[in-house]
């Protein structure tokens, strides 16, 4: 596999080693030493999917504290925008994000450590995305700030009139706002 690495330390694009004929394709889409030995040593410990169609987009989630989470997103039908914003305070990346498409075509995955928001949005008719997450969802842990922070400025690359979200997405608050983000100098992977 190939491990790119982005603007923000700690946020990789994984590229699979694809290998394809006549037939089809085949490819590794998870293998736990390769991903140790190229990225950093995660246990996932849960699997989610979502179908949306186009417009949809959720984010941007965390969960807080002890039950922060890493994820390591795909998609397998379909594109989304797929973006992960630095929510460390003392970081020096703080309230930036990175943004990348992921398709079925592409087959890149995103990995996004413990300390940032994630969200994406439906760039194709419908999309099924499928993350990996190393700690279990704690509904009382959830936090999230707003997707379109002009502090932020996000380009979700849908017009804002077609987007489509959850009552609870279209209440979050500004970054400069929001309550229990991550301190940069915790380490939120030690036991």
């Amino acid at each position: 596999m190939n491990v790119i690495k982005t603007d923000i330390d700690g946020v990789v694009i994984v590229e699979p080693d694809v290998f394809g004929d006549e037939r089809g394709y085949f490819f590794e889409s998870w293998s736990q030493a390769k991903f140790d030995a190229a990225v950093r040593p995660v246990r996932f410990v849960q699997d989610n999917e979502s179908k949306s169609c186009y417009g949809v987009l959720r984010g941007l989630h965390y969960q807080k504290g002890r039950h922060a989470q890493s994820k390591l997103v795909r998609v397998v039908k379909g594109a989304v925008l797929d973006v992960a914003v630095d929510i460390r305070r003392g970081s020096p990346t703080f309230g930036r994000y990175v943004a990348v498409e992921l398709t079925a075509e592409n087959k890149r995955q995103l990995f996004i450590p413990r300390g940032f928001a994630h969200g994406f949005s439906v760039l194709s008719p419908e999309a099924v995305f499928q993350y990996k997450c190393d700690n279990l969802y704690a509904p009382q842990s959830e936090g999230a700030i707003a997707w379109n922070d002009p502090a932020i400025g996000i380009d979700w690359r849908i017009a804002p009139e077609d987007v489509i979200l959850s009552a609870k997405d279209s209440a979050h608050p500004m970054l400069c706002d929001a309550t229990d983000l991550f301190d940069y100098n915790i380490d939120y992977y030690a036991e």
